[in-house]
């Protein structure tokens, strides 16, 4: 079995990978530099003392030549002579080698002498060679220098950089979770890439907004205009001769001014007009108390009972349309489930579409559904912000259907505020649950 090695998070980060760039990129080129500056040293130094050499040389084999005794150990034959000079000088060649004479470092000379012998000088190559060294350590010390202030500075202007964007990415999740008044503000202290995605930013949320709000103001807008005519409508129907046909105008009317209200509660969620008015309550009374009233046959059950603060009236729309959307588009039975501070609604039905399993509840789309306006479970969404509570919906795997669980908040701490209320908030991501009627 092959095993993965799976780095930790932060090396995904942007910081990190300019990091070890800036880190390569400063250890190549102080390598590059580095190695030409020691070849050009080395190659002056080790020049310097070939000419050296070669000039003693040249003096010790003209006095030689004019019969002038030289020590046998120094000038010819010498014993310390590098094997490769001495067949170089054998062969009639004159060269140099750097080597050893009497345990130093030496750079030795050598040329062909009489009878098949050497004549070599040596120069003492210490001093070169500790030239070399010391600048060999200080092309690493002022390497190692120029790297790490490299890296603090890439830091420092990386880090900007990535702020700016964190900020970028902050004001999106706010505008995505409802605040559509988020706005980066970027683009006028700032003339480069990541303010021109900060100005395209706020232009799509100011877009977004404004689409919005004309969306919003146009479904209060209609509710309220149908409203009168529904009246006068219902009015007209309730005139007309017992019948079949006045029972369908009168059905076909209460179901106009249902949808007209249910867009008139949604209009006042959109726009947070609506107040919480919370007191002490039995969920599990509450619970039977919607169940009869919605005239279904759901069974209850009760795990353990609690009272709670909260707004009944919103609680009982949240588990109403939860329990109307089960009958409608789910499977009997379905049950209605009150542990503590939760209520789960559950049906034996096909389960939630899969497209609502990542979107939530959307007004209106009745995708893959036979009936309905998509407007029952968006109001219990609604209703559930409004409350602070979490609506959830998923698919249960094991026993199949559908399953909806709203779980009601807890007290709230001594001296804690509520958080304000945004003036649109889409289903939280993972949220699911089919239109219902």
């Amino acid at each position: 079995m092959r095993v993965r090695l799976r780095l930790p998070a932060w090396t995904s980060t942007l910081t990190w990978k300019a990091a070890v760039f800036i880190t390569l990129m400063c250890c190549g080129l102080a390598a590059l530099l580095g190695g030409l500056v020691h070849s050009a040293m080395t190659h002056q130094t080790t020049g310097a003392a070939r000419e050296k050499a070669l000039v003693k040389l040249e003096r010790t084999m003209q006095a030689y030549e004019t019969g002038a005794r030289l020590p046998r150990g120094e000038a010819v034959d010498p014993v310390d002579l590098p094997a490769e000079l001495r067949a170089l000088a054998l062969a009639g060649k004159r060269g140099t080698a750097v080597g050893e004479h009497r345990g130093r470092s030496a750079m030795w000379a050598a040329g062909p002498g009489p009878d098949d012998t050497a004549i070599a000088v040596s120069v003492d190559f210490r001093a070169s060679e500790r030239t070399i060294a010391e600048l060999d350590r200080a092309i690493l010390g002022s390497s190692v220098l120029a790297i790490g202030g490299t890296l603090l500075m890439g830091a420092f202007g990386v880090t900007r950089i990535t702020r700016r964007l964190h900020l970028t990415a902050q004001v999106a999740r706010r505008i995505s979770a409802g605040d559509l008044d988020a706005r980066v503000g970027d683009s006028a202290r700032h003339k480069d890439e990541v303010a021109a995605v900060s100005r395209a930013l706020d232009t799509m949320a100011s877009t977004l907004q404004r689409k919005l709000e004309a969306e919003q103001r146009f479904t209060a807008d209609v509710a309220h205009e149908l409203r009168t005519p529904l009246t006068g409508l219902n009015a007209a129907a309730e005139l007309l001769p017992p019948g079949r046909p006045a029972e369908l105008v009168r059905d076909r009317v209460r179901a106009m001014r249902a949808l007209t209200e249910d867009l008139l509660e949604i209009s006042r969620l959109d726009t947070g007009g609506e107040r919480v008015e919370r007191d002490p309550c039995d969920l599990a009374e509450l619970a039977a108390r919607t169940i009869r009233a919605s005239g279904t046959d759901t069974a209850l059950t009760v795990v353990s009972r609690q009272r709670v603060e909260t707004d009944r009236r919103r609680v009982e729309r949240i588990l109403g349309n939860l329990v109307a959307n089960a009958h409608s588009h789910g499977a009997a039975p379905v049950t209605v489930t009150v542990d503590g501070r939760t209520l789960t609604v559950a049906d034996s039905g096909p389960g939630y579409p899969e497209y609502l399993l990542t979107t939530g509840p959307q007004r209106f789309r009745t995708e893959g559904m036979n009936k309905g306006h998509g407007l029952g479970l968006t109001i219990a969404a609604g209703q559930a912000r409004a409350l602070g509570a979490t609506l959830a919906f998923r698919n249960r795997e094991a026993d199949g259907g559908a399953e909806a669980r709203l779980t009601l908040p807890g007290p709230a701490a001594p001296g804690a505020t509520p958080p304000p209320r945004r003036r649109d908030e889409p289903p939280a991501p993972g949220s699911s649950g089919p239109p219902a009627h």
